[in-house]
C-alpha cells in the first residue's frame, strides 16, 4: 500500500512563500497523476489546487493561478507545490492525492499552512 508523507507546511506573512513536499513509496509513482487539494478552515469540501499528470502536465484552480507551481521528481517520487504571494485566504490544510481519476487513489495527512495577514 502507497505512504505518503507530507512536509513543509507552517506559518507564513501575506506575501510570502512556501514549498509543500509529498513523497511516496513505491514504484508506480512515475505512471501516476498526482494532485495537491485544500480544505480551508470550516469548509467541508476540499478545493483543488493542482494537478500534474504523468507526463508533466499541469492544472491549477482558478484561485492559486500564477501563484503556485507544481512539479515532480520521478527519481525521488515526490511532488512539489510552490506557493508564492500567498494570501491570507490561502490559509487551509493542504493535501496530497496519489493517483488523481484512479480507484486507487490515496490522500495524504494534510499539512497546515497558515498565512497571516
Amino acid at each position: 500500500q502507497v505512504q505518503l508523507v507530507e512536509s513543509g507546511g507552517g506559518l507564513v506573512q501575506a506575501g510570502g512563500s512556501l514549498r509543500l513536499s509529498c513523497a511516496a513509496s513505491g514504484s508506480a509513482f512515475s505512471t501516476n497523476a498526482m494532485g495537491w487539494y485544500r480544505q480551508a478552515p470550516g469548509k467541508q469540501q476540499r478545493e483543488l489546487v493542482a494537478v500534474i499528470s504523468s507526463g508533466g502536465s499541469t492544472n491549477y484552480g482558478d484561485s492559486v493561478k500564477g501563484r503556485f507551481t507544481i512539479s515532480r521528481d520521478n527519481v525521488k517520487n515526490t511532488v512539489y507545490l510552490q506557493m508564492k504571494s500567498l494570501k491570507p485566504e490561502d490559509t487551509a490544510v493542504y493535501y496530497c492525492l496519489y493517483g488523481v481519476g484512479s480507484p486507487y487513489s490515496r490522500w495524504g495527512q494534510g499539512t497546515e499552512v497558515t498565512v497571516s495577514s
